[in-house]
């Protein structure tokens, strides 16, 4: 079975308002059968340059569902809570 995963790159600008944008996205998630992954640090850069501290991977049954997801109400009404807390790039991939 194949999957769709989302992955984004993230340079924290306020650690307060980030809290609260992760508090709330699980909830946009759902509905679209969307579940956290992966959520971590960077320990080091072996090969070029990353400006980003931190790293989220979230698996989707499917591009449709990332879609769906990216573009639903609940998860756009985040966005401008996401764009105070953090530079957030956001990256969709078929596997």
């Amino acid at each position: 079975m194949s999957h769709a995963y989302v992955v984004g790159h993230i340079g924290i600008k306020n650690p307060q308002a980030w809290d609260e944008y992760r508090r709330q996205v699980p909830a946009t998630l759902t509905p679209w059968g969307g579940e956290l992954v992966f959520r971590g640090k960077q320990a080091a850069v072996f090969s070029g340059e990353s400006p980003y501290s931190d790293i989220v991977v979230i698996r989707f049954p499917s591009i449709g569902a990332v879609n769906s997801w990216f573009s639903s109400p609940a998860y756009q009404a985040l966005i401008p809570l996401r764009e105070q807390a953090a530079e957030v790039v956001l990256v969709s991939y078929d596997a």
